[in-house]
């Protein structure tokens, strides 16, 4: 069940949330969520819903068992990392593996077809940074194993992020409100995530996935340069929206989850990019791979190969692809050019900054090319068609013409827009509380219909 369907927004959503707001006591509400949280990825995952519980059972061992056995913790520990990564491993990366050993040595050893868990990457991240923060006394072990379920299996956060840490939470599983204001913008931050979703998204993907999956030949320069921008605004709108959907959730059912998009578009470096670009995962790898690698404390040659490090990991963690891989490795080369280029770290003036910022959203939109590619054939020769505009004759301008319909360009203007804190300075005005509502039951009508007319509703996690 994703949140962008008419039965979680008609059916689930509804009976979820009268359920929580009319039980009496905390337990009661917990074990009604716990119990709408399994029925909501069991909805998908019939199967794998035993998996993600016997995980989270095993975890909550593993974190006990540090705990009490303080002589055997770092055994613990190692133990408990190496399971949830060998989980990891097996779900993400046999057939990868298979196959890859297969085209390096000319063997012909059988690649199983393993269907991704949906949302593995994240509960399975979130499983282990509580068994680490209970080795390092962050906070102490849960002997509710119900607490630790739901921790792991919340609904708003369990398929899409963001990573949530379990001492953020921890309180408020115990002891929480729901106030009347609080739920009115939770469902104000909810629909504003379903819009950018269902009326930004969806409409750049459908453009993405045409021409990305259009033959090779048929792609010039016009089209390579829709595509990629298409996706650019595909994977952020869609990305960001499934956060502010769960942050929205939290907020109706007394959970606050921290930012997970803070406007990366209008970053200045590639550094500050991945500071306001899925925030969770990005504080998640700091906190539990660069800082016990060294961190910055080892000198600039050692602060390099750890953040090459690091995002050589974040590409892994996004899937079984050479793309991903790449993905990783160029973002990492463009954070060590900046370590070594003192002039793309300094502030300047408004010309360097605009400068900077173009020179930010290229890297990115590059990147994401290679990260949206089949192959990284397809994602070099995609690059190459967007500068050296190789003519692919009149069927390539007939394609990409295609794609440039009144609803597409309006939606690009509106993805423009939307992309940096334009409503900032309004927020304080008089008035503006009112019309944000307005705003909201107007784009909850129209995402609906979409909905209903059943229009182009990818979702894009499967690949994660």
């Amino acid at each position: 069940m994703v949140f962008s369907s008419l039965v979680f927004l008609c059916i689930f959503l509804p009976v979820v949330f009268l359920g929580h707001l009319l039980l009496p006591g905390i337990r009661a509400k917990n074990a009604m969520l716990l119990l709408a949280s399994l029925a909501f990825y069991a909805y998908g995952e019939p199967i794998y819903v035993f998996m993600m519980i016997g995980s989270a059972f095993m975890n909550y061992l593993w974190a006990l068992g540090v705990s009490r056995f303080r002589k055997k913790r770092k055994l613990l520990l190692g133990m408990a990392v190496s399971m949830n990564l060998a989980l990891l491993l097996v779900f993400k990366y046999t057939g990868f593996l298979a196959e890859t050993l297969n085209s390096l040595t000319g063997t012909s050893v059988p690649v199983p077809q393993i269907r991704l868990p949906i949302g593995i990457s994240f509960f399975t991240f979130q499983a282990m940074s509580y068994v680490i923060d209970v080795y390092r006394g962050v906070n102490p072990p849960q002997r509710n194993f119900g607490k630790v379920l739901l921790y792991i299996s919340f609904f708003p956060q369990l398929i899409a992020g963001p990573i949530v840490k379990y001492h953020d939470v921890e309180l408020e599983i115990g002891k929480r409100k729901q106030t009347a204001e609080r739920v009115a913008k939770g469902i104000r931050r909810f629909i504003a995530g379903l819009s950018k979703k269902v009326l930004i998204a969806n409409v750049m993907a459908l453009a993405a996935d045409t021409l990305f999956g259009a033959e090779a030949g048929s792609i010039g320069m016009a089209a390579a340069w829709v595509g990629a921008l298409s996706y650019l605004f595909q994977i952020y709108f869609d990305f960001s929206g499934y956060s502010d959907m769960a942050i929205g959730l939290g907020w109706m059912f007394g959970f606050h989850f921290k930012e997970n998009f803070r406007y990366p578009y209008g970053a200045s470096s590639i550094r500050e990019f991945w500071r306001r670009w899925h925030i969770s995962l990005s504080s998640w790898f700091q906190e539990y791979l660069y800082i016990p690698l060294g961190g910055n404390r080892k000198g600039r040659a050692r602060t390099c190969i750890n953040k090459f490090l690091v995002f050589l990991c974040t590409g892994i963690w996004h899937g079984a692809n050479v793309t991903f891989l790449f993905w990783g490795i160029y973002h990492g080369f463009f954070l060590m050019l900046e370590e070594f280029i003192p002039w793309l770290r300094k502030k300047g003036g408004r010309v360097k900054q605009a400068c900077m910022h173009v020179y930010t959203l290229l890297v990115v939109c590059i990147g994401f090319v290679f990260f949206r590619a089949d192959t990284i054939g397809q994602g070099f020769l995609w690059v190459k068609n967007m500068f050296i505009g190789v003519s692919a004759g009149s069927s390539s301008l007939s394609l990409c013409l295609q794609q440039l319909t009144p609803l597409y360009l309006v939606t690009f203007a509106a993805a423009c827009t939307a992309s940096f804190p334009v409503c900032g300075k309004w927020k304080k005005r008089r008035g503006y509380e009112t019309l944000a509502y307005v705003c909201s039951l107007a784009g909850l009508a129209l995402c609906m219909l979409n909905l209903a007319g059943g229009t182009y509703n990818p979702f894009i996690y499967f690949r994660f």
